[in-house]
């Protein structure tokens, strides 16, 4: 059974084109407050984005790796697995290094080598584990998190603490990767190396999602479980944000559960819309992101840099950047003092481009794999 459900593609599309919007504003000094992260604890709906795309990738995962999970040797599958995983990392790292590549002070965590991690690490769980397993895994991955930053002391400063200096998570960051973490914080990271534990549940949380989607269940069983599974998963976490809090930034246990949680509820209701039911008219646009999500991502973080080092002179003349002239000369002017607003089109004129990118794409059957 090596169906592709269209609902998961529209469901990574419409996550990878949220996650290009968020990061794209015309003038990240205005920006509409759901479009910003939460500043510590909480959750924005851009907190979402994240861990949709993680849920994701666990899903893709038993669709990929159902026939090979039944053969009696692994090994080349695993290094099929790590060799994808270093690769989506390596992407990574070209982007957090682009284009100054100053190796002595470029952060080396990211989204990317997050995602690589993660697909590593789940995708191995997968191909050496049953469901049962799994399940303890995650659960594990959650408790465990939640014991080591609540309990564990923090050396060279005191008692565990969820704060974003001095918590255990951010130790460890400065003690392995000093000098190379965010340059907005430089003593800690949001996609640091503590947190891929709980991310790693994140993903795990797909798995197990995409191995009910492959199941011989009926389609309103496998409705059922979606929706039932997906808003306990959401109480609980709401349930744990009262002694860990959501958070982001930390990948909080209870930040897993509640995010997941509506992961499982988005697809659930993709796969009842799409699949199911059949309404299918809308899903070019999200589809043509979907296939491509990993190329998108990387470029759309490439061009902006880009762009970047094109300085142009002004009257009075200073130098700005050509994206900054482009959006201040061809976008801000027909919003007049609506600042906000501004910046929110200068956010969906670059989606929008590349939407036209990625629908010639796909026209030509230009599908780009990692």
């Amino acid at each position: 059974m090596n169906q592709r459900l269209l609902s998961l593609d529209v469901f990574r599309g419409f996550t990878v084109a949220a996650m290009i919007l968020v990061n794209n504003p015309g003038d990240w000094d205005h920006v509409y407050a759901p479009l910003l992260h939460a500043h510590w604890n909480g959750c924005t709906p851009t907190d979402l984005i994240f861990p949709f795309f993680l849920f994701i990738v666990g899903v893709s995962i038993p669709f990929a790796l159902s026939s090979a999970k039944n053969s009696p040797n692994h090994s080349k599958t695993v290094q099929k697995i790590v060799r994808r995983g270093l690769t989506l990392m390596a992407l990574g790292l070209f982007l957090n290094l682009y284009p100054k590549f100053d190796f002595a002070n470029f952060r080396v965590p990211g989204v990317l080598q997050r995602i690589g991690l993660v697909f590593i690490i789940c995708a191995i769980i997968f191909l050496k584990t049953n469901t049962r397993t799994q399940i303890y895994c995650c659960v594990s991955f959650l408790v465990g998190y939640y014991l080591l930053m609540n309990f564990v002391p923090v050396p060279d400063f005191g008692p565990a603490n969820l704060e974003p200096e001095t918590n255990l998570g951010a130790w460890l960051d400065r003690t392995l990767l000093n000098g190379h973490l965010w340059k907005t914080s430089k003593v800690w990271d949001p996609e640091g190396l503590l947190g891929t534990i709980p991310a790693a549940a994140t993903g795990l949380l797909g798995v197990l999602a995409g191995q009910l989607l492959r199941s011989k269940r009926s389609e309103p069983e496998k409705m059922a479980w979606l929706f039932l599974v997906g808003n306990a998963l959401i109480v609980s976490g709401l349930i744990a944000n009262e002694f860990f809090p959501i958070n982001k930034a930390l990948w909080s246990s209870s930040y897993v559960l509640y995010a997941g949680g509506w992961a499982v509820v988005g697809l659930a209701a993709c796969y009842w819309l799409i699949d199911v039911q059949g309404y299918r008219r809308f899903t070019r646009p999200f589809v043509v992101f979907g296939v491509n999500a990993i190329t998108v991502f990387f470029l759309s973080g490439i061009i902006p840099r880009t762009l970047g080092l094109i300085k142009i002179p002004q009257a009075d003349g200073t130098l700005i950047t050509s994206q900054k002239w482009l959006y201040t000369n061809g976008i801000a002017p027909f919003f007049g003092d609506n600042l906000y607003l501004a910046s929110l089109a200068g956010a969906l004129v670059f989606l929008a481009i590349w939407w036209a990118i990625l629908d010639l794409m796909y026209d030509k059957k230009i599908i780009v794999k990692v």
